[in-house]
């Protein structure tokens, strides 16, 4: 069994804070809000779409996620949205989102006491464009904020500046992990100490041509035409995910600072655990990812029997669903097949640095709206993925505890734990 010690100057850690969920934010393409989110997700509603970002004609792919009518300026000045690339846009967004849904003041913060973690992948096209810019017309045109502007920090920083957040600054990047990754490592700046409030999630527009040629180039893309139909996890005729974009953003808290500040409570975060396959950069290890699963269940302090519901990773890809079913069943046992598993990305698409962190937040909205959103488009099942996947059409339950499993391309898995606010009293 995993068991987290912590430290500080060599002495173990005593009255460790339970950490609480407070506000959230996102944009993806099914919504610009997390109550549009609410909507789509309780009834299906498909975010695919054909490819309009760039012409498609000459790709294989045709359909994509793409966030449409957003308006970066309904949430930073001019000069932020002329200096930040859309990803970072995007994040600024959801985190503001999150920030009012939390009711945060900063006037009434201790500044050294907010921190925010997150991770984010900016277009390609960008780093190209620089490229060709600077070899066409010399180093002295290349932008200057080039690094700034490209980096997986670019997020993290503009969300701190700001907010005038002085505390921890942290950014992750483990691609497909990253959003519950980044959740997972504020959880625990908040468990050690280091802060009381901790803005977390992930922020994705690498939806690109390029980005788009490497990852189809990889078998990985979904080649169906009919946007309606095209990502099907856990279906036996799945052939690829569909490439989206997009973030998500939380605000988590230590418990006590959100009830002395009277602060909205919509979950706890009970949990997180991690592993890394060590195995292949593209095919992954159900071995590995089991463990992060129970290294998240053992860090919540519950036993399999407890979960209600598991938010997979289900990426609709042929080799990571039967891998994911493997995992599942390696981690829970014969529960496995007693639990409703389902994928949000058969609605939403995968927004790699962003995914974790937008399923997360749906994750948080099954909880308290007592709905398990369902994994649409599954037609027919197949024997390699034979668990309860809430087919078509969303499910009412009771949901006290959910299990969120993200697994990164490359082998970097984050699984987290959430339980409903109710069981804090």
């Amino acid at each position: 069994m995993f068991t987290a010690i912590f430290t500080r100057g060599g002495q173990e850690l005593t009255n460790i804070p339970r950490v609480v969920v407070t506000g959230m934010g996102t944009l993806n393409p099914m919504a610009l809000s997390v109550e549009e989110f609410k909507e789509g997700l309780a009834v299906g509603k498909s975010g695919v779409n054909t490819i309009t970002r760039f012409d498609a004609s000459k790709y294989q792919v045709k359909v994509d996620g793409e966030v449409k009518g957003f308006d970066p300026a309904q949430y930073m000045d001019l000069k932020t949205v002329d200096r930040n690339p859309r990803a970072v846009q995007f994040g600024i967004a959801a985190a503001k989102q999150a920030i009012e849904s939390a009711k945060l003041d900063m006037a009434q913060e201790d500044p050294v006491r907010v921190g925010v973690a997150s991770g984010c992948m900016v277009e390609s096209s960008y780093v190209v464009q620089q490229s060709e810019r600077v070899e066409q017309r010399g180093p002295r045109r290349a932008d200057p904020l080039f690094v700034a502007k490209s980096s997986p920090s670019a997020v993290s920083m503009q969300v701190g500046m700001m907010l005038g957040a002085k505390g921890p600054n942290s950014s992750v990047n483990s691609l497909c992990a990253t959003g519950a990754d980044a959740i997972g490592t504020a959880f625990n700046f908040i468990r050690l100490g280091y802060a009381d409030v901790m803005i977390a999630g992930g922020a994705d527009s690498s939806l690109d041509p390029l980005g788009m040629a490497g990852i189809d180039i990889l078998g990985a893309l979904s080649r169906n035409p009919d946007p309606a139909k095209a990502c099907r996890p856990f279906d036996l005729n799945r052939d690829g995910f569909i490439y989206s974009e997009g973030s998500g953003m939380i605000v988590l808290e230590s418990y006590e600072h959100a009830v002395k500040r009277g602060a909205p409570i919509l979950a706890e975060l009970a949990g997180a655990g991690w592993s890394f396959d060590a195995h292949d950069a593209t095919a992954p290890a159900p071995e590995a990812e089991a463990y992060a699963m129970r290294s998240a269940i053992d860090s919540a302090g519950i036993t399999i029997k407890d979960i209600d519901y598991v938010n997979a990773h289900g990426t609709s890809t042929k080799l990571n669903d039967a891998n994911e079913t493997r995992a599942l069943k390696i981690a829970l046992g014969d529960q496995a097949y007693k639990i409703p598993v389902s994928s949000t990305k058969s609605m939403i698409g995968h927004m790699i640095t962003a995914a974790g962190a937008i399923e997360s937040i749906a994750t948080i909205l099954a909880m308290n709206e007592g709905i398990i959103y369902p994994t649409i488009n599954y037609e027919t099942p197949d024997p390699e993925c034979d668990l309860d996947y809430v087919p078509n059409v969303a499910r009412k339950a009771r949901v006290d505890i959910c299990l969120k499993e993200s697994f990164g391309l490359g082998g970097e898995n984050c699984c987290l734990v959430f339980k409903h606010p109710r069981l804090l009293s």
